[in-house]
This record gives C-alpha cells, sequence and structure tokens, in this order.
C-alpha cells in the first residue's frame, strides 16, 4: 500500500508483548485450522481472482509484523503463515529501468543506503506526487548499486522486534519475485499469489519510467499476463490501471484512500473528482469497466468517529458487489495504533489490542478479504469467521 496509509504516521514508544507466529512447514496452514477454513481455501489455482478463497487474508508486503516489509524473508513468512496471497511487492523502477519491491522510491527508511558513504551524494529532496521529499531515491540508482544495500525495518519504534533482521535481506527485484513464486507453487504443490503494486506512476512517467509496460513487459516474459494469472496488479491511480487494462489481462484492482483525497493522477489532469465520487454506484460502474476489484482503506467500508471508534458501516461493500467488484480494504495490525478506539487495549500505544474483535466487524460486512501485516492472526480470526 501506498503513503496514503495515514494510520502509519504513528510514533510508537516500543511493545510489551510479541505474538508467537505458529506455523506449519510445507502446508503453510496456521496451526488449528479446522477443515471447514482449510476447505474454503483449498480451490485457489487457475480460476481467476474471484477463485480465492473468502475471506481472503493477504500478507500485506508480506508478514511485514514480523520481518522488514518487502524482503524475500517477509514474503515466505507470509506463505508459511498460509496467507492466501502475498503483497510482493510495491513495485518502483532502478535508473536503468528495472523494477524493484520498495515501499517508496525514497529507501532512506527502508534501507541501510545512510551507512553507505559512497551514496551521500545522491541524498536529494524531490516533489513526490506534489510533495517535497528528502532522501535516497531507486531512480537515482541502477540496480547493480542498490543490490550493495540491505533493507531495514522502517517503524522500529513500534516494531523492534524487527530491527532484529536489519542487514539480512537485499533489495528484491520484480523478475526474483516472480522466480520465488514459481518455485515456491512446485515446492507447495498449490498455486502461489502474489499481489504487485504500482507506485506513483504518475511520477515516474514524467521521469521517462513508465511502469505500466514495464510491467507488461516482465509479465509476458513470464506468461503471467493472462485473466487468470496469479498476479493481481493494484494501483492507486485510476489512469494506471485503465492503461494496464490495454496492455495485460490479468486481474487489476483500484486502490481507494480517504474519501476527501483526489488520486494524484486526477490533481495531475485536473480531474476534479475525489475518491467520494469514485465510490458512487456510477464510480464503481466506470471502475469495473476496467478492473476487477477496489481496495479500500477499511475506513471507506466502516467509517469511524471523533473518538476513532467504529460507526455504522456504509453501503459500498454491497454497491461495489452489485457491479461485480470485489473488495479487499486494508490494512489490518495487531498494535493498538492501527486499530480502531474500541478495540485497543490497556494504556500502552503499541501493545497488541482486541484485533480478533476488529476482524469480526469487517468481516461481518461481506468484504472479500482484507490485507495485514500478520496473517497468522488473520487467518485464525477467518476461522473463526468461517466456522461461525
Amino acid at each position: 500500500m501506498g503513503t496514503q496509509e495515514s494510520d502509519e504516521q504513528v510514533r510508537g514508544t516500543g511493545r510489551r508483548a510479541l505474538l508467537g507466529a505458529a506455523v506449519l512447514g510445507a502446508g503453510g496452514a496456521v496451526l488449528g485450522l479446522s477443515g471447514t477454513a482449510r476447505a474454503a481455501g483449498a480451490g485457489h489455482g487457475g480460476g481467476g481472482v474471484k477463485s480465492l478463497p473468502k475471506p481472503t487474508i493477504i500478507g500485506h508486503r508480506g508478514a511485514s509484523g514480523y520481518r522488514p516489509e518487502h524482503t524475500l524473508g517477509a514474503y515466505q513468512l507470509a506463505l508459511d503463515m498460509g496467507a492466501h496471497v502475498v503483497e510482493a511487492g510495491d513495485l518502483v523502477p532502478t535508473k536503468d529501468g528495472h523494477l524493484v519491491c520498495r515501499h517508496e522510491p525514497e529507501i532512506g527508511g527502508t534501507t541501510d543506503v545512510a551507512d553507505h558513504p559512497e551514496f551521500a551524494g545522491r541524498k536529494t529532496t524531490k516533489l513526490l506526487d506534489g510533495v517535497a521529499t528528502t532522501g535516497w531515491f531507486t531512480e537515482d540508482f541502477t540496480l547493480a548499486e542498490l543490490k550493495t544495500l540491505r533493507a531495514i525495518e522502517r517503524i522500529p519504534a513500534t516494531r523492534p522486534h524487527n530491527t532484529l533482521y536489519n542487514g539480512r535481506w537485499e533489495i528484491p527485484t520484480f523478475e526474483e519475485v516472480l522466480r520465488w513464486q514459481e518455485e515456491q507453487t512446485r515446492k507447495r504443490g498449490k498455486q502461489v499469489w502474489i499481489y504487485p503494486e504500482l507506485k506513483h506512476p504518475t511520477y515516474f512517467r514524467t521521469l521517462g519510467l513508465g511502469l505500466e509496460e514495464r510491467i507488461a513487459k516482465v509479465l509476458r516474459k513470464y506468461g503471467k499476463h493472462k485473466w487468470n494469472s496469479p498476479v493481481i496488479v493494484q494501483s492507486f491511480e485510476p489512469t494506471s490501471i485503465q492503461r494496464l487494462h490495454k496492455l495485460i489481462d490479468n486481474p487489476l484492482v483500484v486502490l481507494l484512500s480517504g474519501a476527501s483525497t483526489r488520486p494524484y493522477d486526477f490533481v495531475d489532469s485536473g480531474d476534479p473528482r475525489t475518491v467520494a465520487d469514485l465510490i458512487k454506484p456510477a464510480g464503481l460502474r466506470e471502475i469495473a469497466s476496467y478492473a476487477q476489484g477496489i481496495g479500500p482503506t477499511l475506513d471507506l467500508i466502516i467509517p469511524r468517529d471523533g473518538s476513532g471508534r467504529l460507526t455504522t458501516p456504509t453501503t459500498l461493500v454491497a454497491d461495489a458487489h452489485k457491479v461485480g467488484l470485489v473488495l479487499h480494504p486494508w490494512t489490518l495490525r495487531n498494535e493498538n495504533p492501527f486499530l480502531p478506539a474500541d478495540f485497543r487495549k490497556g494504556t500502552d500505544p503499541d501493545a497488541y489490542g482486541d484485533v480478533f474483535g476488529a476482524y469480526r466487524a469487517y468481516f461481518a460486512t461481506g468484504i472479500d478479504g482484507v490485507f495485514t501485516d500478520h496473517p497468522d492472526t488473520g487467518l485464525l480470526a477467518r476461522e473463526d469467521f468461517v466456522n461461525g
């Protein structure tokens, strides 16, 4: 997911407790998964996005609650925990045109680039979707240079345990992810799904680094550009998804941030519409003409009041389903700062809250799946929901 995730602008002070990741080996099932839940998840093969089990548990940037995000370590753990789909990864380009997996093109907070004196001169300030951003940017590095860096935890104050793994993994390329997907599919005897996101397409197109053509070329190279390919492609920019619709047949998803926000491609082109317009019936019908789903922020499913507590669900789930769109909202996390106020527990802002209660509330709306930083927790919550 993108910088649009306002719930990530949280300053933590450390966390008292860790949730153990109880997993089974190659089967990738969370311990205790019942027969009903197993059966619900058994058929995700070549039937397209609507063949995925419902609700679908999507490992957000991998198992990013336990490992530095967008690393092969985080992706692998998400699979081992049993995630139905892995968001691998947020795609940004290098100077020489390769697609790599980083949350943002600015990599000062997710790699050890600041510790490399040879790259000190690359630090700069750029306008990223109209916002002045200072740091190091992937488009200023060749792939060979980026491969000398190592990933670090992005929010160490909230997830100090993840810093144990700082420096262990390099930045993966999208081609490496596709080869990993194929390898894991063979090893596990079932199809592994991934859910890459194109980051800041308008920004990169102005730099001559169009993302849509690049991902289409790579997907075609690996034969994963078809309607039933196990690769769902998403973006916060509707025109990027429209461009992809003409290039590949993969399932496509439009990501939606807060109701009052405007996608940056709309800002750039002067389109006055906001997300509130896109989630009206007419807007959803338009999206359904070129995409198979939407990825709304959870607040578009159930808004929060002024104190941060959940209110009454909107009609978005029903409205989207009426035009044939699936909904995969984002993002559920175990820690208090990211949960609705009614599901936080204790006074420690970084302790785990009643995330199972939050899952129940969101699953009850009829969503088709959810992005989560903690796939093992999500699967246990799903088991509770599926089995009543």
